[in-house]
């Protein structure tokens, strides 16, 4: 039977462990204060999540899995989009969108057995979510995992019929809600497109723009991985843009797990050899559309720059099949790069615990793709940032940490997007050689000692509880 003032709660992350493992701190955090929490998602993908402390589980946080539809042209056991080469993830959303009659089922069975939620938690694609709570008088939350800032860019439907956006062009300028002094928007032209795209139809048969602003329209307040400290003033203007709270609900950082020599990843053994400060972590995550002539720039401008660096190589989809599956010689990187590098380079292509390597004391700086989550990351160890951003809202986050004098971006054609090792050379040697990276590391420990204030950050997931309490009855979106 559910206390007083305990909430029950349903999670229901898009099919991207850069959505699934933020929706699992939240549910964490949300379970340890006492609420009930299913957490929602298919079953290879529950299989591939990080382990649960024993304490969270049963009854408090439980895992609901819901089998994906199959759809023609989506590979055989697709469930995420680790699973598929970079920007094909439309028709994964089009199997998205089938779970839309197994989830009426799991509300009617919790229904059944007295657990109807009191909230729906859900990302930015499940435009069908709303509809069907609705039928069952449950309301819903969007829980966005990217910047707030790009949210504000976004803007809301309204705010787009009032000022346009139609062509490329347009999304290389500021858009007319943001007030001043905001000058966010895409510097090229390759940017600027990939955002277009998203205001177009697709194969899923639902543009990207139509389920955010449909998510927008019909959740009952917005949820950030993200607060004050770091995005200033942003939920304000979130909140009057969308006509509906916007609620911070902190960085959710995953713990850094400890482990013994015996269990410590190999990864963690090389930096371990390592001064402090010495290395630049390098990873762009599994998603960054990588070509071929991109790694090849990376990594031969990684070895021209002259610094110890781990290089976390996660495999793009087709990529490394087109080069045999093998990574080294005759593989996707340059001929006779590992052997050059060997003792102060190390390249990794399994799974690394990212947490733990970024605050190891040998790691100085992070060669990133700018998404969230990593930037995120970063902020939590005080590290500072050679900058590779690729898509959606990555340039925009590597103009806002540039501004903050954090990171530096590695240079790239205006046009096609493209960069090569000497830019790529000079943007690590600024951070981990030049006095500039003094600076940049100066201002990147000033943001991490904000930042690990825990009370503060605890603070805001009970500000986002009151919010949920506040909002659960104000009748129904």
């Amino acid at each position: 039977m559910k206390e007083a003032g305990e909430l029950e709660m349903v999670v229901f992350p898009w099919l991207a462990f850069g959505h699934m493992i933020p929706y699992l701190e939240l549910a964490k955090r949300l379970s340890a204060r006492g609420h009930a929490v299913a957490f929602v998602s298919t079953p290879r993908n529950l299989a591939r999540l990080p382990p649960v402390p024993t304490r969270l589980l049963s009854p408090r946080l439980r895992f609901v899995p819901l089998k994906l539809p199959r759809v023609d042209g989506l590979p055989e056991g697709a469930e995420s989009t680790a699973d598929l080469p970079p920007g094909n993830d439309e028709l994964l959303k089009k199997a998205m969108d089938g779970l839309a009659a197994p989830f009426l089922d799991f509300l009617v069975d919790e229904a059944a057995a007295g657990k109807r939620p009191d909230w729906i938690v859900h990302d930015f694609c499940h435009h069908w979510v709303p509809p069907i709570a609705r039928e069952h008088n449950v309301p819903c939350a969007a829980f966005l995992v990217c910047s707030a800032a790009f949210v504000a860019f976004l803007g809301p439907r309204w705010a787009n019929a009032v000022h346009p956006r139609v062509a490329m062009e347009d999304f290389t300028m500021t858009p007319g809600w943001m007030p001043p002094p905001s000058a966010i928007a895409y510097r090229r032209r390759s940017e600027a497109e990939s955002m277009a795209d998203a205001f177009r139809a697709n194969a899923s048969g639902v543009s990207s723009m139509d389920r955010v602003w449909t998510m927008f329209e019909r959740c009952r307040l917005t949820i950030y991985r993200s607060c004050e400290e770091v995005e200033a003033g942003m939920f304000a203007l979130l909140t009057d843009l969308l006509r509906k709270p916007a609620v911070p609900a902190g960085v959710l950082l995953p713990p850094v797990v400890a482990t013994d020599d015996e269990g410590r990843s190999e990864v963690l053994r090389w930096l371990d050899e390592q001064p402090p400060k010495s290395v630049i972590y390098v990873a762009l995550g599994s998603e960054a559309p990588l070509t071929l002539n991109n790694l090849h720039e990376l990594a031969l401008g990684l070895e021209l720059a002259g610094v110890r660096f781990m290089w976390v190589l996660r495999k793009p989809a087709g990529l490394f099949e087109a080069a045999g599956g093998n990574v080294a010689e005759g593989g996707v990187l340059p001929d006779g790069f590992e052997g050059r590098i060997r003792g102060r380079g190390m390249v990794q292509t399994g799974w690394v615990p990212q947490v733990a390597a970024l605050a190891h004391g040998a790691t100085g700086a992070f060669l990133t793709h700018c998404g969230w989550g990593s930037t995120v990351e970063s902020f939590a160890f005080g590290l500072p940032l050679v900058m590779l951003p690729f898509v959606i809202d990555q340039p925009l986050i590597a103009q806002a940490m540039e501004e903050k004098g954090i990171g530096v971006e590695v240079p790239r054609d205006d046009t096609d997007g493209s960069f090569n090792r000497d830019g790529v050379a000079a943007a690590v040697q600024r951070v981990m050689v030049n006095d500039e990276g003094k600076l940049l590391a100066s201002r990147a420990r000033k943001l991490q000692e904000i930042l690990a204030d825990q009370t503060a950050q605890e603070r805001y997931i009970d500000n986002l509880v009151e919010h949920l309490r506040r909002y659960r009855d104000d009748g129904c979106q």
